[in-house]
């Protein structure tokens, strides 16, 4: 273990203490007496309107590289920025339905033009940048909710969801335009990359090669049942027609994706909340086959393995997810995925992770008299299937990665932030992230990539 990693292990331990040692009486009601928001939104009221400011520069110093290639990380020192604006608007049509609808324009570009990394280090980046910066649709869907019984429970409103009272017992049914990850893989420790972790491999499972287009997101139909301590959501997707692609497939027999997740909401520990997330996904669409590329290749058809000669129609991408999240304190909080998928069909939507693994922790309120203040920790493994990882090393290249070689390595991440509450809805961060063997290759890196984040919700 490195020196950065010990210290990362240290202050998780430190946070865990220090949060034990504090009384768990008053903190809710000290961070729920300020507000989050730069105008106050009402409880109870048809419409939902307001909006978030995300802007995050990164960079990173030069690193040794034995080599680099069409997809690498840079070597030399870089710096970039990215930037995301989104108006949220809603509507309750009546008592069980209600209409979201989203507007994002989503700017900048990620160091390297976001490749060189399984697990990238900003996730408000645009994988393809000459999509360009006009505002477009980010969500469309209508959602009603049909009710089992006359007991309700209190719901959280926001700009997905505008209801302040649920059914406990309830099936909900969305169909439009959304982004799967807005509902599946969720982990409220780790999913917020605008207030929390930047990293693509922390904000969600890298195993999970969710449907979408480059920008994260797609059109479907979920159906969702939630009790009072368990839930089951089923979603029906499309996929794009070409990988990292920006159109999306619309004929569902040829093409689509299905992804099922258990949820169980436990107290794991004596009165603690605990959640625990059983996911499984299977993609239908114009994919290519790793083995098949390699094969091509040795036997001379093509200079280097070339995943897209590979593609066909109707090939399967399958996986699977584990995720919890466990409160530790009234302050600290601990969260955990395992992800898994076949690693052999052609890495399409999200991005090359076959394997992985994560862990960490966040503390609100470490200054005390500070409790919208945040700090967090977390490490990653990534890891690629046999084929994935042979195919790069003979010179072949995804939407990701590609150095023109490959010694191979999992790649190692480390990251921590600090987020400050500097006025109602206005957050400061500071991101520091650590990625051993990056794209899995031990010819180069170490890389330290330092970030700053301001955030601004309204």
């Amino acid at each position: 273990m490195n020196r950065l990693s010990r210290l990362i292990a240290s202050m998780l331990l430190g946070a865990a203490v220090a949060a034990a040692q504090l009384p768990d009486a008053g903190t809710p009601d000290a961070a729920g007496d300020q507000p989050v928001t730069v105008f106050e939104h009402p409880e109870s009221s048809r419409y939902w309107i307001s909006g978030q400011i995300n802007l995050i520069t990164q960079g990173h110093g030069p690193f040794p590289a034995k080599y680099s290639g069409v997809n690498s990380l840079g070597p030399r020192a870089e710096y970039a920025t990215s930037r995301t604006l989104t108006l949220y608007t809603g509507l309750e049509l009546n008592a069980s339905t209600e209409a979201v609808l989203d507007i994002e324009s989503a700017g900048g570009h990620g160091l390297s033009g976001g490749a060189g990394l399984a697990g990238f280090t900003d996730l408000d980046i645009v994988r393809t940048p000459n999509l360009g910066q006009a505002p477009y649709l980010a969500r469309f869907f209508i959602r009603k909710t049909i009710a089992f019984g006359r007991t309700e429970v209190d719901s959280e409103r926001g700009p997905l969801e505008l209801a302040a009272r649920l059914p406990a017992r309830r099936l909900n049914l969305t169909v439009g335009k959304f982004s799967l990850v807005d509902f599946f893989d969720v982990n409220p420790v780790g999913s917020d990359s605008h207030l929390q972790f930047m990293n693509w491999a922390v904000d969600n499972s890298g195993a999970y090669d969710y449907a979408a287009n480059t920008r994260g997101y797609t059109w479907g139909a979920m159906t969702e049942y939630q009790d009072r301590t368990w839930a089951l959501r089923f979603a029906l997707a499309m996929m794009p027609k070409v990988a990292n692609g920006e159109n999306l497939d619309a004929d569902l027999l040829r093409a689509h994706a299905e992804n099922l997740e258990l949820e169980l909401r436990r107290s794991w520990l004596p009165g603690r909340h605990g959640v625990l997330r059983l996911l499984s996904f299977v993609n239908h669409a114009d994919m290519g086959d790793y083995r098949a590329s390699i094969a091509q290749f040795r036997a001379g058809a093509v200079p280097v393995p070339d995943i897209t000669a590979t593609r066909r129609q109707g090939r399967l991408k399958y996986g699977f997810g584990v995720n919890l999240e466990q409160d530790l304190t009234a302050r600290v909080r601990a969260f955990a995925r395992w992800g898994w998928n076949d690693g052999k069909t052609e890495s399409f939507a999200y991005t090359e992770i076959d394997r992985t693994g994560a862990f960490g922790a966040d503390f609100a309120g470490p200054l005390g008299r500070r409790p919208l203040d945040k700090i967090g920790a977390a490490f990653v493994l990534n890891g690629l299937s046999g084929d994935h990882r042979e195919y790069l090393a003979l010179g072949g290249h995804g939407f990701m990665l590609g150095d023109g070689h490959l010694d191979y390595g999992r790649e190692l991440i480390l990251e921590t932030y600090y987020t400050a509450h500097l006025w109602r809805g206005l957050f400061g961060s500071f991101d520091l992230q650590h990625i051993r063997h990056p794209g899995y290759n031990r010819d180069r890196g170490p890389v330290l990539v330092p970030s700053v984040r301001l955030h601004v919700d309204f």
